[in-house]
């Protein structure tokens, strides 16, 4: 019995921790109704397009809180440069709609997506 247990439990934990670091593409995506990044994201530029500043603040507010939802989830698969850039990207974004200042509120949404996309791979 105690051959087994030593050979099994570092195969199981050596197992569990694979699952996790590749369970990114899966942890990402969207499990409810309230945490789906990537349609936070297009409702932001959406706003934004169609200069709907007070519309774009409230939806980056619900951007926020649907990543930190994520970001928890995704934390031990993901790079942490890549969950750090996306956070400083909201930031930014935030200062833009402050500002209405179209351009850079598209540039920051955009590589918000691209961190987004990075992080499945």
């Amino acid at each position: 019995m105690r051959k087994f247990l030593v050979r099994t439990i570092p195969i199981a934990a050596l197992a569990l921790f694979i699952v996790v670091m590749l369970s990114n593409s899966f942890l990402k995506g969207p499990i409810t109704k309230n945490d789906d990044v990537k349609k936070s994201i297009e409702k932001v530029i959406e706003n934004i397009n169609e200069d709907q500043w007070e519309e774009a603040d409230k939806n980056t507010d619900h951007l926020s809180k649907v990543w930190k939802k994520v970001s928890h989830r995704v934390q031990f698969s993901a790079e942490k440069d890549e969950i750090e850039d996306f956070t400083t990207n909201i930031a930014r974004l935030r200062g833009a709609i402050h500002t209405k200042d179209k351009p850079n509120a598209i540039m920051e949404l955009y590589e918000a997506y691209e961190h987004w996309m990075d992080i499945g791979k």
